[in-house]
């Protein structure tokens, strides 16, 4: 499993990036945030994707805690899982149910993440290798990537790649799964990314494929270590 601290050296324009993506999304904060049993949940959550090619159901669930609704019900109300109309868990960041158009084989399973950062993340998050299979956002050419942790193996097809995120995408009043998730995305190469970062230069931000696997890694992998709750005020139950 990789080192969760951040690393010594990472460019100014990368760690800024990674804070304004946590005041988004504050995922790691917020699940310090929560009683033992509901953090170690919400890891099972991400785990099951890996181990079983799907989210938990809520006979498992049960599993894991006393009060499964309340449990969800908690994830739920801070953006950690992702439900249907009716409750059930369809998504936990980095993946969800739906069929977007990033699709990730992990541990035999195909599974789809919410955007192209989050499928860049599996792969370091859980310490296996992973195959990501996409398209670029403007030009529809196919994005194909075999990834070992934080190493993408095929760099002769994948070394113009960027990832593109429109910030300005994101609305507090919908789920980030819903809002910037759908735009933050693959570009096939640099002269596409300048382009595509042109159309909008206030709110969008275009990185090479190495920093996105960077910048993937440090957002998620610390969700999957332990941490103990006890000693952070205003524990969530």
């Amino acid at each position: 499993m990789c080192d969760p601290k951040p690393e010594l050296g990472m460019n100014a324009k990368l760690d800024n990036a990674l804070e304004r993506l946590r005041r988004i999304l504050p995922l790691h904060a917020r699940q310090q945030q929560c009683s033992e049993p509901v953090q170690e949940l919400h890891r099972e959550f991400l785990r099951s994707f890996v181990a079983r090619g799907r989210i938990l159901s809520r006979q498992e669930v049960a599993q894991y805690v006393d009060d499964p609704d309340e449990a969800i019900q908690i994830l739920r109300e801070n953006d950690m899982v992702v439900c249907a109309a009716d409750g059930t868990p369809v998504g936990a960041y980095p993946f969800t149910m739906e069929e977007r158009e990033y699709r990730v084989r992990a541990n035999g399973h195909l599974v789809h993440a919410m955007c192209a950062l989050d499928a860049l993340a599996v792969s370091p998050m859980f310490d296996m290798r992973t195959e990501i299979d996409s398209r670029c956002r403007v030009t529809g050419d196919p994005v194909h990537i075999l990834q070992s942790g934080k190493i993408v193996e095929n760099p002769w097809e994948t070394g113009w790649l960027h990832i593109g995120i429109a910030w300005g995408a994101a609305d507090v009043a919908v789920h980030c799964a819903d809002s910037l998730c759908m735009e933050m995305t693959f570009l096939r190469d640099g002269a596409v990314a300048q382009k595509w970062l042109r159309d909008d230069k206030e709110s969008r931000e275009i990185f090479p494929l190495p920093e996105a696997v960077d910048f993937a890694a440090r957002f998620f992998v610390p969700l999957m270590f332990r941490e103990f709750s006890q000693s952070v005020p205003g524990t969530i139950v």
